[in-house]
């Protein structure tokens, strides 16, 4: 018996993914990813079928090869169409931007965007894909307003539609998943940066997520779902615990350190202040022309838990202020246990708009699709402190965090 060259590839990506024979030996005690779990038990759950996948730059194996590669050059898979997201499969557009439709250099597969999309829409493009099952693979970074999230609840709404079946392949949340915070969406704030009522931070994985999706919003209409779980991931550990490769799941988002102040820094997208797009430290620093050291000085008397707050100038070169020099804050984040980005976001709202004259909201009133509702705008408006908005929101989140507790895959 001979293997085809496509064979032998195939056979040594899905040992390298599974950290075997042809691969170096993995640092005992890693996670074992979703995807590494499905090679190593020979893609069962993809057997027989004409398989599409859901991914981008962060779908890779524990050796960094990117698992389409791996996939396609497997005969064991009939991998035969690609589904980009919000920045392309190969991860080249910024933010609110895709790719569009091509065909992959690599593989000559046909990539087919999802961006913008949803419904019967989308459900035509996975029928005119001639898929059997779609396939998610992407690295979140647990905030609700981080579209690939939502990019899986499109795809798996679309294939109910479409009558396919769906395989969501987990991977870490790399802000530790210990518990939800901040508000819930309201239904009448729903958009791209929020389908469904969940926390601002979730606190899950994907595959978790897509279970709740599965059981209390799309329980009228199921996907066939079937996740596959990680090994050797624990609730509340970092990404940096992990031994996996980080590879930025968006432009803007090129560390773990990134991923762990965005769910409170990005609420600054909806402000007239820049949240550090342009810079070297997206969401780390947040600022404006003509903000000075006030505004650190208020951030920190507020003594919010595990970060400090350190006068900051930087000069983006793109998106808000491009080219001008902005006063502002830097997060330093001290203790990741006890910090709670959303509340940090708050505080920051707060306090800059008692300390800088120029603030101003969006006029869209974009911070109301981030935070899900119009209450967090009013209250902050009003001069409410940290913990006034905090506890308007509380019964909320104890609710979710009942729901949640339901679709939890790890301890």
């Amino acid at each position: 018996m001979t293997l085809s060259r496509r064979g032998v590839l195939g056979l040594a990506g899905a040992m390298g993914a599974a950290g075997a024979v042809g691969a170096a030996a993995p640092r005992a005690g890693r996670v074992r990813t979703g995807f590494e779990r499905l090679a190593a038990g020979g893609y069962a759950e993809l057997a027989g079928q004409r398989v599409g996948v859901v991914t981008n730059p962060t779908g890779i194996t524990a050796d960094a090869r990117h698992l389409v590669d791996v996939l396609h050059a497997d005969e064991r898979v009939d991998l035969v169409a690609v589904f980009g997201p919000e920045h392309g499969f190969r991860g080249t557009a910024q933010a609110g931007g895709s790719e569009g439709a091509s065909r992959d250099p690599a593989t000559g597969l046909p990539v087919h965007d999802t961006y913008d999309k949803s419904g019967q829409r989308l459900a035509d493009v996975f029928t005119a894909a001639g898929i059997d099952t779609v396939v998610f693979d992407i690295q979140d970074v647990g905030a609700r307003f981080y579209t690939y999230i939502w990019t899986l609840y499109d795809c798996m709404r679309a294939a109910a539609l479409a009558g396919k079946a769906m395989v969501v392949l987990d991977r870490p949340n790399p802000v530790g998943g210990r518990r939800a915070a901040g508000p819930v969406l309201e239904r009448p704030y729903a958009s791209f940066v929020g389908r469904e009522p969940i926390a601002l931070a979730h606190g899950m994985t994907a595959a978790e997520l897509a279970l709740l999706f599965n059981g209390e919003f799309l329980a009228g209409d199921p996907v066939r779902l079937r996740t596959v779980a990680m090994t050797g991931w624990r609730r509340g550990s970092f990404f940096g615990e992990s031994g996996l490769p980080w590879v930025p799941p968006s432009p803007n988002m090129p560390t773990p350190d990134t991923a762990l102040a965005y769910a409170g820094t990005c609420l600054f997208e909806g402000t007239n202040l820049s949240e550090g797009r342009g810079t070297t430290t997206p969401f780390e620093v947040v600022g404006a022309e003509g903000v000075d050291r006030r505004w650190a000085e208020a951030a920190n008397a507020l003594e919010l838990p595990g970060v400090w707050f350190r006068e900051a100038y930087f000069t983006p070169t793109f998106s808000k202020h491009v080219g001008k020099v902005c006063g502002g804050v830097r997060l330093i984040v001290h203790d990741r246990e006890a910090f709670d980005p959303v509340r940090a976001g708050i505080g920051l709202l707060v306090t800059a708009r008692r300390t800088w004259s120029g603030f101003a909201w969006r006029t869209d009133h974009w911070i109301d699709k981030l935070t899900g509702s119009d209450r967090v705008r009013g209250l902050v408006d009003a001069g409410a402190g940290v913990e006034e908005i905090a506890g308007d929101w509380a019964a909320g989140l104890a609710r979710f965090e009942a729901v949640r507790g339901k679709y939890l895959l790890y301890g």
